[in-house]
């Protein structure tokens, strides 16, 4: 061990910075010749790196005055590796450390060290010992090494050390380098670390380097999987074919997802087109690609003519390709589509499976193809397979909605189905059209099989209450509860809403109490009948309470329930109480109708609470509610007083903007209330959309505009009024005549005090005089 440590001190002189430092200072001094610190040079070649970072961090300006004979590693490299050398200095005298060195010292090749590589599991290590590699007189580092100790970099997210090794590997080019730098992008691929492959391939590009079209292909499939922008894949793509890789059909394939992906259809298809050129012939592949993204993208009748394309090109299709577009004709309603491919696909003998039968025949239930349906349905159950439940439930739903309620019982009699699903949904189809008689004679057959559960009785009585035959509901529900099913939320909210329609509004009443008691919650349509009710009938405070229990449940209403509440709530005079309500609803995600915004901004002004308005509207427009024609009359109007003109003149615009236009009177208060305020160009735009609407423009009107914007410096915009003006044979009053020619002082004309108005009545013959004079 005492032999080890004084060979190394003899062989591995490890020079302080500041020995270093000296000896640099005194070759740029002159101090010492040239051979002589050369001869030092060699006897510490092992530090080569260190003194390369000091002479080219240190002593930029001297290095081109002795010629160095050895190989200078980059700084990029070299300075983070060394730094990562002195933190890890406790770990030199390991015994590991030392007897991994000990055992590479004499028999230093690439090949056994790659095997001590691989043989260190931890990071830190590894780079230990290959950096002490790299410090070995006659030992350089193999494409190999450099591809092994990168690799696991990236993999572990070291990328700046990663970074600096790649950059030096790729600069020697060592033997292997191409194939080297293809192995890590695949490696770096298959892991799913695409940006450290994005780097490999990169620095490749930079020397012009020709990869695998494999590799090329694994990153360009990564940045599809991963979402990566347009940009990134169309980088490689260019690069790839810059350095004569040319693209195969995979390529291709990518190339057209990502353009669907960005919404480029058409460069897509052209694609798809010119693939021959290219020496590539389409397959099943290209093809899912384009329907797929036609027809999420509501492009499907073009996603209709590339199957067709397809067809006549007579395409070879996989199995996948059947079982990823079939669903997707099916989700699109293209039925005849989707029967066309699940007969070739049966046709070329390829397995089906249960979910694809599944999905088809719920398709062609769908679009009232029980004939096609339940041949599939035989065909399914001829292969050995059990429909499920839900094929059951979409086969009952087709036969109800074709009214064939016989043919559905029929079809379960005789597949000797026992599932309550399908019997529940022939039961509710029967209830939607009225035909009680069937459905207690199904009801009854369903309880003799012992096929009955709580929404069984729930469909039933819900049928009766929906026709108002509430004491057969009852008897129902006496049944049920006979039968061990003791009602819950839905069978009280269906008396309740019976009861609301009926106008029976105490016997309502008394049925939510009953649930209330019971802690149980309404659904959206049984509370808002409850509270409609009350608020016809002018019960506000009950309606309050029971709105404040609902959504403390976690009810909801309809918008139309809580904008009754609201308004009702504000013409007896509580528009705070109001505020409260619609503030409560909105934490609930209940949204009420732009009338009750309305409703509740007309109290708020009667209150002379403008200020607290402004949140409300905020709110309303950025949920995209638009007030009518006249609310906003009478908000705009509301808001053109001096400290809200402001707010008047954004509202005004927006009111031109939602299609509304004001009549002569709100006019004229908008103009003169900007006018007054020298706020007239924040409206213009929207004055000029009303040029033209009959009636609203008159000389008194357009005199005003015109004064006011020249006086406000938009000399542009009133040239368009005065243009109106002269149209309609009117002619400026004298003193916005006398603006226009440029002999009136503004400033005098406003300390007068006077009134623009008291010019609108002169006569023609005035001005005229004026002009001449």
């Amino acid at each position: 061990m005492e032999e080890l440590e004084k060979r190394g001190r003899i062989e591995h002189m490890i020079w302080t910075s500041s020995s270093i430092t000296n000896l640099v200072l005194c070759i740029t001094r002159r101090k010492i010749g040239i051979p002589l610190a050369s001869s030092y040079l060699n006897a510490v070649r092992s530090n080569l790196d260190l003194l390369s970072y000091l002479i080219l961090s240190r002593a930029p300006n001297t290095l081109v005055l002795f010629p160095l004979k050895f190989h200078l590693y980059s700084t990029t490299v070299i300075a983070p590796l060394h730094n990562s050398l002195e933190t890890g200095q406790h770990m030199l005298n390991s015994r590991k450390y030392e007897s991994v060195v000990l055992s590479l010292k004499n028999r230093l090749q690439s090949g056994r060290l790659i095997d001590v590589l691989n043989s260190t599991s931890d990071l830190n290590s590894s780079l230990r010992i290959f950096k002490w590699a790299l410090l070995q007189k006659g030992f350089h580092h193999s494409a190999e090494t450099y591809s092994l100790i990168i690799l696991r970099l990236g993999l572990m997210g070291d990328h700046q050390n990663m970074e600096a090794l790649l950059r030096e590997m790729v600069q020697m080019r060592p033997p292997n380098l191409e194939p080297m730098l293809d192995q890590l992008i695949l490696s770096f691929s298959q892991n799913h670390k695409f940006t450290e492959a994005l780097e490999v391939f990169q620095h490749a590009s930079s020397l012009k380097l020709r990869l695998s079209l494999l590799a090329c292909n694994a990153l360009l499939r990564g940045f599809v999987l991963e979402g990566r922008s347009f940009p990134s894949f169309m980088l490689v793509y260019k690069e790839m074919v810059k350095v004569g890789i040319i693209p195969d059909v995979e390529s291709l394939n990518l190339l057209i997802k990502v353009l669907c992906g960005i919404g480029r259809f058409d460069l897509a298809l052209d694609q798809l087109h010119r693939m021959n050129k290219k020496c590539c012939t389409p397959n099943s592949e290209t093809f899912e690609i384009l329907i797929a993204a036609l027809c999420s993208n509501d492009k499907v009748d073009e996603s209709v003519k590339i199957l067709n394309e397809m067809l006549e090109r007579g395409c070879t299709l996989d199995r996948q390709f059947y079982i990823r577009v079939i669903p997707i004709f099916c989700w699109s309603n293209k039925f005849d589509e989707a029967t066309k491919l699940f007969r070739m696909m049966k046709d070329t003998g390829l397995q089906i499976e249960m979910g694809l039968y599944s999905m088809m025949i719920q398709c062609l239930c769908e679009n009232l193809m029980l004939n096609d349906a339940v041949g599939i349905f035989e065909e399914l159950s001829a292969v050995g397979f059990v429909a499920t439940s839900s094929i059951y439930v979409d086969i009952v739903n087709g036969y109800c909605k074709l009214g064939k309620f016989s043919e559905a019982m029929s079809f379960l009699d005789e597949n000797n189905v026992w599932e309550i699903e399908p019997y529940n949904a022939l039961l509710r189809g029967l209830c939607d059209v009225g035909r009680f008689h069937g459905a207690v004679l199904c009801i009854k057959k369903m309880f003799t099989r012992g096929l009955t559960n709580i929404f069984s009785w729930n469909f039933l009585i819900r049928g009766f209450c929906n026709e108002g035959n509430v004491k057969s509901a009852f008897e129902v529900i006496a049944r049920m509860i006979v039968s061990s099913f003791m009602p819950e939320e839905r069978t009280y909210s269906a008396v309740i809403t019976a009861y609301c329609k009926m106008g029976l509004l105490e016997k309502a009443l008394d049925i939510f109490k009953q649930a209330k008691a019971k802690n149980m919650c309404m659904d959206s349509e049984t509370s808002s009948e409850l509270i409609e009710g009350l608020c016809g009938v002018k019960r506000i405070e009950e309606a309050t309470e029971m709105f404040y229990y609902l959504t403390g449940k976690g009810c909801s209403l309809s918008p139309w329930a809580l904008s009754m509440l609201i308004q009702e709530t504000c013409l007896v005079g509580k528009v705070c109480e109001a505020v409260k309500l619609h503030s409560k609803a909105t934490s609930n995600g209940i949204f009420c109708t732009p009338m009750a915004y309305a409703t509740i901004m007309v109290g708020l002004l009667n209150l002379k609470k403008e200020k607290d308005l402004l949140p409300l509207l905020a709110q309303m427009f950025t949920k995209g509610c638009i007030l009518d024609g006249p609310t906003y009359a009478t908000i705009v109007c509301s808001f053109c007083t001096k400290s809200t003109i402001r707010e008047g003149a954004v509202l005004f615009n927006k009111m031109i903007h939602d299609g509304f236009f004001p009549d002569s009177k709100m006019l004229e208060m908008v103009v003169f209330n900007t006018t007054a305020s020298s706020l007239l160009n924040k409206v213009v735009h929207s004055l000029i959309k009303v040029i033209n609407q009959a009636g609203l423009l008159n000389p008194r009107i357009c005199n005003t505009i015109i004064y006011g914007l020249v006086k406000e410096g938009y000399k542009h915009e009133a040239s368009k009024f005065l243009d109106q003006m002269l149209e309609n044979g009117w002619v400026p009053d004298p003193q916005t005549h006398g603006l226009l020619v440029g002999n009136v002082n503004l400033e005098e004309s406003d300390e007068t005090g006077e009134s623009h108005e008291n010019y609108f009545d002169d006569r023609v013959s005035n001005i005229l005089a004026e002009g001449l004079n």
